[in-house]
């Protein structure tokens, strides 16, 4: 008598986004010293101009948002040596965020030099990241990352150079990678018994019974 055959389940694919962080080649490190001092500047910039607006010398103050801010900045990229203008408008993205997340007029500035010199950062849009063989060209400066091939295939979006308290830099680029989702072969209800009269099970189910 033939047996029926049992067909496994197939694992669904899914995508979810992880951020990547490869180390940036130390050949790079002065290049991002100089873009994260200029990100700086327009960190500051932003900041001074939305408390002016908040707190006027006279009127109504106004909540400047990214896209008031991005007409502002307008042609300011031409006074940058190092970043572009959608370097700038992911600064006054990120500030605007910011200051709405903790509700406050001022937000710290950002120090470039000095014993309390904040971390380097420099963020861009996806689209100012190009590949060229193992090496990366953005803003117009060639950039080695260590473990490239990680890259291969990958849907990058925007993201960052961030420089950790060593010193040294990172690519930290969120990006959509597939995850299968394994079937669990046999069922099973975990119980915690944590409680005297109260047992909670796996499946959000409340057990109770008498403690005498």
């Amino acid at each position: 008598m033939a047996h029926a055959m049992t067909k496994k389940p197939t694992p669904e694919v899914s995508h979810c986004v992880r951020t990547l962080r490869l180390k940036v080649m130390a050949e790079g490190y002065a290049w991002l010293n100089g873009a994260a001092a200029e990100v700086n500047q327009v960190w500051n910039w932003a900041k001074a101009t939305a408390f002016k607006a908040a707190r006027p010398f006279a009127g109504p103050g106004k909540c400047l948002s990214a896209y008031d801010l991005d007409k502002l900045s307008a042609g300011g990229a031409a006074a940058f040596d190092y970043i572009g203008s959608d370097t700038i408008q992911r600064v006054n993205a990120e500030f605007a965020t910011r200051r709405r997340q903790f509700k406050k007029a001022k937000l710290r500035w950002r120090v470039s030099h000095g014993a309390r010199r904040s971390l380097g950062w420099v963020p861009f849009k996806a689209a100012q990241i190009k590949r060229k063989g193992r090496c990366l060209r953005f803003a117009g400066k060639t950039l080695r990352v260590f473990e490239a091939q990680r890259l291969e295939g990958v849907v990058c979006k925007s993201g960052c150079f961030a420089q950790d308290a060593v010193g040294d830099w990172w690519l930290c680029v969120p990006a959509e990678v597939p995850v299968e989702r394994s079937v669990a072969a046999k069922s099973a209800v975990g119980i915690d018994l944590g409680l005297k009269t109260t047992a909670a099970t796996s499946q959000t189910t409340l057990i109770r019974w008498s403690a005498e």
